[in-house]
């Protein structure tokens, strides 16, 4: 059974800095596309940002580009995000996903398999 577990989330500060864990439990994860979304409360889930199977391409939204890190330790099975500067409009649930395809996707409908979620709470 294909099983993303996320982990990192929280309550947090205007400022300050969280980072979102997601571990995959097949090792063939590693050559596939990652990515993680958001969706806040009466808001479609949205992407967050996303990276290739090597680590050397990257993709984030414009509304987190220059805060939001996203990275991937293969040996690991772990793909990370690192939110800094975060702000109360970062408030959501943030989900891992995969798309099991070699280029970055952007659509909720190109990825194949998705975590449960971790909620990500920033205050004024």
């Amino acid at each position: 059974q294909v099983q993303l577990v996320e982990s990192g989330g929280g309550l947090v500060q205007a400022g300050g800095s969280l980072r979102l864990s997601c571990e995959a439990s097949r090792r063939d994860f590693s050559s596939y596309v990652m990515g993680w979304f958001r969706q806040a409360p009466g808001k479609e889930r949205e992407l967050v940002a996303a990276i290739n199977w090597s680590g050397g391409r990257t993709y984030a939204s414009n509304s987190v580009k220059g805060r939001f890190t996203i990275s991937r330790d293969n040996a690991k099975n772990t793909v990370y995000l690192q939110m800094d500067s975060l702000k109360p409009e970062d408030t959501a649930v943030y989900y891992c996903a995969v798309s099991t395809t070699f280029t970055i996707k952007t659509r909720v409908d190109e990825y194949d398999y998705w975590g449960q979620g971790t909620q990500v709470t920033v205050s004024s």
